[in-house]
């Protein structure tokens, strides 16, 4: 079963153990899923993008909820807007498009829903892996794993994936500390082959410092 770059980060957002969201400060992951969705939408042909233009190539459904809407708001934005315009809109949409791709894990098995209560009051909603799910689970992390580990060319798909976790500061979730230091120059490389990568991660980087920057002066 093949899963979408957006399913994939959410997963690598959630602790495998407790099914919680990872610690990782906001809005980056909000940017990672927004990044994440404009990254499949131009493997599927729908967009193309520079660090000018992000221009529709086709408007044809996905059959996928989070892609097609999020392609329908490009769609029918008057005038030509630029990557960075979209990570911001489209991350500003990201408690609902979370939501939607937890379900459609749910929905394929990956991830099992479970409500509970914190503290007896508060709700808790976690979604730990399904017992079928469990190696698409973990397959992803050992995948982006291997790339890095390994001196071979990748898929651009995983590429896209390495980039967008550099980016957004995910890769500590893929690699321990000791592997960071020693393949730092691999997850440079990797992430800079697609060109697609390196656009939408430079403007990711971008709009996630200039948010920590005004979050900082208020």
């Amino acid at each position: 079963m093949k899963l979408t770059m957006p399913e994939e980060i959410i997963l690598l957002l959630l602790d495998d153990k407790t099914g919680r969201p990872i610690g990782l400060p906001a809005p980056a992951g909000d940017y990672a899923v927004a990044s994440a969705i404009l990254m499949q939408l131009s493997l599927n042909g729908s967009i193309d993008t520079d660090l000018e233009k992000l221009m529709v190539t086709s408007t044809k459904p996905s059959g996928d909820p989070v892609l097609d809407e999020a392609l329908t708001m490009i769609a029918t934005t008057p005038g030509q807007r630029d990557s960075r315009h979209w990570i911001v809109e489209i991350g500003r949409k990201a408690d609902r498009f979370r939501g939607q791709l937890l379900e459609n894990l749910v929905a394929k098995g990956v991830l099992r829903k479970e409500e509970g209560r914190f503290l007896w009051v508060f709700p808790d909603r976690r979604y730990p892996k399904a017992a079928e799910g469990e190696l698409d689970v973990m397959e992803v992390r050992a995948r982006l794993r291997a790339v890095l580990l390994s001196n071979e060319i990748p898929e651009p798909h995983d590429s896209l994936m390495i980039g967008l976790a550099r980016s957004t500061g995910i890769i500590p979730f893929i690699l321990s500390a000791a592997e960071q230091e020693k393949f730092a120059k691999r997850v440079d490389q990797v992430a800079d082959l697609e060109e697609l990568g390196r656009t939408l991660s430079s403007v990711t980087r971008e709009v996630y410092a200039m948010m920590l920057a005004f979050a900082g002066s208020h």
